[in-house]
């Protein structure tokens, strides 16, 4: 099998040979060389085009970010953000994931070297996935991007944090709300379909998994290119129409009925299906205190999160829409949702804002 070839642009000595290192005691991957600038990067490019690019956004000649367009605009390519933890170094990180990046791995001011090296699973997980995105939908939509790493931990699911079953009787509402959940590509394909829908939209909530701290930035963005309001998530805060509330990096969202009212609880608690927030989490209890009042939405993205919530829906009574094949970035979830029973539609990304406002 031919090695993924990887391509690593940062303007520090220090990442660039932990990060070849790292990437390079894969057998399955080959990094194929290390520039400090995009230029000199852009050498390496001429000569051969790699599967993955491991971008860091601060650099001297051509910032990262410029570079990124550039690609995605003459020869689409996955791209790993590589970025600093701070408030500037999130904001933008989500300007690339709306670029066209595929997915982020955080790095501290200090301790690099050490950071790196632990996190080595991380790193080679976002190259491994990189690689297996859809390159055609990457390039065929304006904003990609995803998800935090796949953490090493063991795999739980959503018992973990909320119980099964239905709830007790309930107070009689006819308020509509959706859920939505969605990991690699999801920030692209997320701004697609918030950005198309009027500010007589039902309540909305969202699972994008995400590193914690980028989700404020991610959430900003979104609200500046919707007619919607798009916020970060808080605990008790209501679901009300044309408000989209995204779960919070590093916590669980769940929804539940305060009389007649929808609020969410934003809540520590362990990785579900190795993500913090996890979808089923939050599909879970959607389906026990919304029922046939919701509906449920998963998208773009790696692994099988949410297949299980989705089937908890439709049991309850929740219409189900998972996004097409075509459309994903990665056919990951939504493929597990349909093989489990829980999808009753399957449409293209530039339907899904249609069917939340059909009903």
């Amino acid at each position: 099998m031919n090695r993924i070839k990887v391509l690593i642009v940062d303007d520090s000595a220090v990442v660039r040979q932990v990060v070849a290192g790292v990437l390079g005691a894969d057998p399955r991957i080959e990094v194929m060389g290390a520039a400090a600038d995009p230029i000199l990067a852009i050498e390496y490019m001429r000569r051969q085009w790699p599967d993955v690019i491991v971008l860091d956004l601060e650099m001297p000649k051509m910032d990262g970010l410029t570079f990124l367009r550039k690609i995605m605009t003459e020869r689409p390519t996955p791209v790993i953000i590589c970025s600093t933890l701070t408030e500037a170094g999130a904001r933008v990180t989500i300007d690339a994931l709306a670029a066209g990046a595929v997915a982020i791995i955080q790095k501290p001011k200090l301790g690099l070297k050490s950071f790196l090296s632990a996190a080595s699973d991380d790193l080679t997980s976002a190259v491994l996935g990189a690689a297996r995105v859809n390159v055609a939908a990457l390039a065929g939509r304006r904003p990609p991007a995803p998800a935090a790493p796949l953490q090493p931990a063991a795999k739980l699911n959503a018992d973990a944090v909320i119980a099964p079953g239905a709830s007790g009787t309930l107070i009689q509402t006819t308020e509509r709300v959706v859920a939505i959940g969605t990991s690699t590509g999801g920030t692209q394909a997320l701004e697609v379909v918030l950005a198309a829908l009027p500010r007589t939209a039902p309540g909305i909530v969202v699972v994008q998994h995400m590193p914690e701290k980028f989700t404020a930035a991610f959430a900003e963005r979104l609200n500046s290119v919707c007619r919607i309001t798009v916020v970060e998530a808080a605990h008790n805060m209501r679901v009300l129409p044309g408000q989209a509330l995204i779960a919070p990096g590093g916590k669980h969202m769940l929804m539940r009925r305060s009389g007649a009212q929808y609020v969410v609880d934003v809540v520590d608690g362990p990785l579900v299906n190795r993500h913090r927030p996890s979808v089923d989490v939050l599909f879970r209890s959607v389906a026990k205190c919304a029922g046939p009042n919701a509906t449920g939405i998963i998208m773009t993205g790696m692994g099988d999160d949410g297949a299980a919530g989705l089937f908890e829906m439709r049991s309850a009574g929740a219409r189900t829409i998972a996004q097409d094949e075509a459309s994903c970035v990665v056919y990951g979830m939504p493929k597990e949702a349909v093989k489990r029973g829980g999808v009753q539609h399957t449409v293209a990304l530039d339907a899904i804002a249609r069917s939340i406002t059909a009903v």
